[in-house]
This record gives C-alpha cells, sequence and structure tokens, in this order.
C-alpha cells in the first residue's frame, strides 16, 4: 500500500486501517511537534497539542476528505488546537498575526523533500556558526535550555547568552535567505522574544 499517496493514505484512515495511522504519525508527528514548539515555546505543551490532534484525526476520521492534503490538514490543526490552547491559558502570548501568517505558508506551500533539503542547508549553516556562537544556539533552539540555564551551564553572564544568539540569527539571517529564514523560525524561534523581522 502505498501511504505516500494522500488520497489512498486518507482513505486508509476513513477506513480506519491503523497501519496508515501509524506511518500517519511517523511521517509527521516531528514536523508537527516543531511546529507546535514555534507557537508554544514549550516542549510538554508542544507534545499535548500534537498528541491531541493526532487523537481527534483519529476520532474523527471518517470526516476526512482525500481530495484534500492531509499535510495541510494537520498543520491547520496544530494551529487551531494551539488558539484552544491559549483561550484557556490567557497568560501565554499569542504570536503576531503576520509571523503565523508567513509560517503557515511555509508549511502549506513546501512538500516534504523541499522542507527536507532546506533542514540540511540549515543545519549546514549552523555548523558554520562560530563555536562559541553555535554551541550558544544549540543550547537555546535544539536543547530548549534557557538562557539562565545555559548561562549557569557555560559559566558566563545571561547578557552573554542572548548576544550569543542575537549573533547566531544575525549571521544565519544573512545566509539564509527568503524562505530558509523563515523555516529557520519555524524551526528554532522563540515566539515571546523576536530577534529580527519574518
Amino acid at each position: 500500500m502505498d501511504f505516500d499517496d494522500n488520497a489512498i493514505l486518507v482513505q486508509c484512515l476513513v477506513n480506519g486501517e491503523e497501519n496508515a495511522y501509524k506511518f500517519l504519525l511517523n511521517k509527521f508527528h516531528r514536523k508537527l511537534h516543531a511546529y507546535a514548539l514555534t507557537l508554544v515555546n514549550d516542549h510538554s505543551m508542544a507534545q499535548d497539542i500534537v498528541q491531541n490532534v493526532f487523537l481527534k484525526t483519529w476520532k474523527s476520521r471518517n470526516k476526512l476528505n482525500p481530495e484534500f492534503s492531509i499535510q495541510s490538514f494537520l498543520y491547520k490543526s496544530v494551529y487551531n488546537e494551539f488558539i484552544n490552547t491559549y483561550q484557556q491559558n490567557k497568560a501565554m502570548m499569542l504570536l503576531q498575526q503576520k509571523y503565523i501568517e508567513s509560517i503557515q505558508n511555509v508549511v502549506e506551500t513546501t512538500d516534504d523533500s523541499s522542507i527536507e533539503r532546506m533542514l540540511a542547508i540549515i543545519n549546514k549553516e549552523i555548523q558554520n556558526l562560530p563555536p562559541k556562537c553555535q554551541q550558544v544556539f544549540i543550547l537555546s533552539k535544539k536543547e530548549g535550555l534557557t538562557n539562565i540555564e545555559i548561562a549557569e551551564h557555560l559559566d558566563v553572564s545571561i547578557k552573554t547568552v542572548e548576544a550569543q544568539i542575537s549573533k547566531a540569527y544575525k549571521i544565519l539571517k544573512e545566509k539564509l535567505k527568503d524562505k530558509y529564514s523563515l523555516m529557520l523560525f519555524l524551526l528554532f524561534s522563540n515566539p515571546n522574544k523576536k530577534l529580527f523581522d519574518v
């Protein structure tokens, strides 16, 4: 069964085939979690959002339409789940509409192979960052440590950590143009601290 074919995958989900659901999880879980993380900046909350989306997708699978992209449906579902979560927790900061629309545009108009190619380019540029800059950026944006935790871990000031992260974004913005910069945000941006405009 070719689950890479959108129509086949969706029809199998509608039919309640568990193998199709497992394929869906394996294919999209990591990407959806990365997307949810840009919205809430909290690993646990992002995980909850993604799990809820998959559970709701399975429960309402008979309403899925094989003519529409399951990828777009999932990303929109994550965003809708984020809005629901935000409404339940007023302390969360809602991202600016321009930022949200830019991210939505990237994920809905970029196919999987292009996304993987962009990830490779982004990771290559991260590896080319100055050593200290790269170390702080990875601890912050890939490992999920707070600035305070990084400062304690590296025995430096919080201002130094903030400066290194800002420097990393500045370098990456210069190296990664247009859609790549948006993808960088999709993966690593802290929505509560916008370091440069998208």
